[in-house]
């Protein structure tokens, strides 16, 4: 039994690197001998074959699969009928109720939370009509420079609040 020209034992990059684990090194790749010429066996390692998977990756990795996994053990116990997890032999189980109550009780404490954070919010914040709606410990005024002479340059001005009568005067003076 002939193999065909397009099968992938037959393909030019078959076999070449070969991804090798021991216990003294994460991972090893040795190269065949029609690559060695390319690749001198004492250059350094790549970067990528260095380290393993990150650690976030990993957490990652394995929180949405224990998600996935939690998520199908709940909709089994919530939505198979009793005679059938008994013949499947599983007899002790919470109640029902706690299908729904649990994500019930869950939707409630998000929406208080909200709303907690929202009033307290409006609590702290400062009436329209108080100073410290114009002013506070970071307010800093605006400097006056004395007008330089003809032919120097004027510096940059540092960063300032403008003033509630200059805005005043800007918008509702009408000359």
């Amino acid at each position: 039994m002939a193999e065909s020209p397009s099968s992938p034992l037959n393909s030019p990059t078959w076999g070449r690197r070969t991804l090798r684990f021991s216990r003294r090194e994460r991972a090893r790749v040795s190269i065949s001998a029609e690559a060695e010429d390319v690749a001198s066996p004492r250059s350094p390692r790549p970067q990528s074959l260095r380290g393993g998977p990150k650690p976030s990756e990993v957490y990652g990795f394995v929180g949405s699969i224990s998600t996935v996994v939690a998520t199908v053990i709940f909709f089994v116990w919530a939505y198979i009928p009793e005679p059938w997890l008994h013949s499947l032999g599983i007899t002790y189980y919470p109640s029902r109720y706690w299908a729904l109550a649990v994500p019930t009780y869950a939707m409630v404490t998000i929406v208080l939370a909200l709303a907690f954070y929202l009033g307290l919010n409006f609590m702290v914040t400062p009436p329209p009509t108080s100073f410290n709606m114009m002013f506070d410990q970071y307010s800093r005024e605006r400097p006056t420079f004395i007008n330089p002479v003809d032919g120097e340059e004027r510096p940059i001005d540092p960063i300032s609040d403008i003033g509630i009568n200059h805005i005043n005067e800007l918008m509702f003076n009408t000359r």
